[in-house]
């Protein structure tokens, strides 16, 4: 899947693995090395997307990058009208890979421009979800590893770079920021129980620190 999405690892670095299988979806943290085997070093459950609903669409397989081309943001914390906190707590990080395609489920063989964003849930309503297809299309996560991928910028090697000269990546970063020396800045979405799934062009592009 990194090939197919042109992500070439040029040095050890950490990588998220998304795996939106639907008998159990996961998220591992994983080390890329560019001569070995990749280890994985933790997998925790999360959500995927759920088609069959309006605005639900499947996360698409392939490479998404947090190259700063989408800065993201930090969430509120409100309500909808559900009452549902939908990106978690207030202060929970919100990683935008932007605009992808995938699978249109209401006409076959069709494809849709989907916004896909990684993100905490509401810890009373949505938590207890985790581990199946849920989402619009986003990446749920638990709180916990929001907070550590946040804290120890797992995925922030370009943010971090770009945050040395702009203020706006800067204010981004955690301020209880203590980073990885393996940071990375790719997740990548496999689907164990589709591995024919191919992710849509246009590849994705290398990134900064790749």
């Amino acid at each position: 899947m990194a090939e197919n999405g042109h992500f070439f690892v040029r040095r050890p670095q950490l990588v998220l693995v998304v795996d939106r299988a639907l008998k159990g979806q996961t998220l591992s943290v994983t080390l890329a090395q560019p001569d070995g085997d990749w280890v994985i070093l933790g997998t925790r459950s999360v959500s995927t997307g759920k088609p069959g609903r309006k605005e639900h669409f499947k996360t698409p397989v392939g490479v998404l990058l947090n190259d700063g081309s989408e800065l993201g943001y930090r969430a509120q914390g409100t309500y909808n009208e559900n009452h549902i906190r939908g990106l978690g707590v207030k202060g929970m990080r919100v990683w935008d890979f932007g605009w992808q395609t995938s699978d249109d489920w209401r006409t076959p063989g069709a494809t849709m421009q989907v916004r896909v964003e990684m993100h905490a849930t509401d810890p009373a309503v949505l938590a207890a979800r985790l581990g199946r297809a849920d989402s619009e299309g986003c990446i749920r996560l638990p709180e916990a590893v929001n907070r550590f991928l946040d804290r120890h910028g797992i995925i922030d090697a370009d943010i971090e770079k770009l945050g040395e000269t702009d203020n706006g990546y800067r204010a981004l970063l955690s301020p209880y920021l203590t980073p990885t020396a393996l940071a990375g800045v790719a997740v990548i979405v496999v689907d164990t129980s589709e591995p024919w799934a191919k992710p849509y062009p246009p590849a994705t592009t290398l990134s900064l620190s790749g």
